[in-house]
């Protein structure tokens, strides 16, 4: 099944925080589609004002899930509605050191920010695929839903499990790197860089890139041999798992 304008990403707007959005409503290739309310997706909670929060607890969100590293989640705290557990999931920045000598070199360019974003990529289903197995597990757990997941911008980490999720529930390649580029849309880009940061170089880094998150799904499918393997191995999605998945988030 195609997508639709009507398929779009439902945004959630809100006074602090941006990107945030229902994975309902994208189709998957057996003609049925992802339920609403259930799966959401978003950048950092950390500045939800209190119009925000209760906007946020209509929602009727029971888990969140912080992608966030440690040093990161600590200096931003979540601000969550009352009802929503918090569930630390990180997966650490892995090219911060390399990213700050960057911005410092006068003949730097945005492919070479590419570059070292490539290596985060392919480390997220590498070092870290275990994260995104937790993911599963919580929704498949009863009473975990509504589940958001979120990172720092809602793009690389967040925008990696929503391209897991999106595939695993039957969703097209195509559905899947339509969901990634809608942050270029949705994300307000209010995260935070050096001062002076070059705009190639700013570009780039708030910029989404689905030749890498192609890349990074083709290498795991490939590293697994296909993707039965990667769902049931990688993410703990044997057959009887994968149809309580796909019964539980679709319609």
């Amino acid at each position: 099944m195609s997508s639709t304008a009507e398929d779009q990403p439902q945004a959630v707007a809100l006074e602090g925080a941006s990107n945030l959005r229902d994975l309902g409503g994208w189709p998957v290739t057996d003609g049925r589609r992802v339920r609403h309310g259930l799966i959401y997706r978003s950048a950092s909670l950390a500045n939800l004002t209190e119009a925000d929060q209760a906007r946020v607890a209509a929602l009727g969100l029971r888990t969140v899930c912080d992608l966030r590293g440690e040093r990161e989640a600590a200096l931003r705290p979540s601000r969550l509605p009352p009802g929503a557990e918090r569930v630390h999931l990180p997966i650490e920045p892995t090219v911060g050191a390399s990213l700050r000598d960057l911005l410092h070199r006068e003949e730097a360019t945005g492919e070479d920010v590419v570059s070292l974003l490539r290596r985060a990529y392919l480390d997220y289903l590498g070092r870290f695929i275990g994260v995104y197995r937790q993911v599963f597990a919580l929704l498949l757990e009863p009473g975990r839903q509504a589940l958001l997941f979120h990172c720092s911008a809602g793009k690389d980490r967040t925008g990696v499990g929503a391209a897991l999720i999106l595939t695993a529930l039957g969703a097209s390649r195509q559905t899947v790197l339509e969901d990634y580029r809608a942050t270029d849309r949705l994300w307000r880009r209010d995260h935070s860089l050096p001062e002076g940061t070059p705009k190639p170089l700013a570009d780039a880094l708030l910029s989404t890139h689905p030749e890498l998150l192609e890349e990074t799904l083709d290498r795991a499918i490939a590293a697994h041999d296909g993707l039965p393997l990667l769902l049931e191995q990688g993410l703990g999605l044997d057959a009887a798992r994968l149809r309580a998945l796909r019964d539980a988030y679709l319609e």
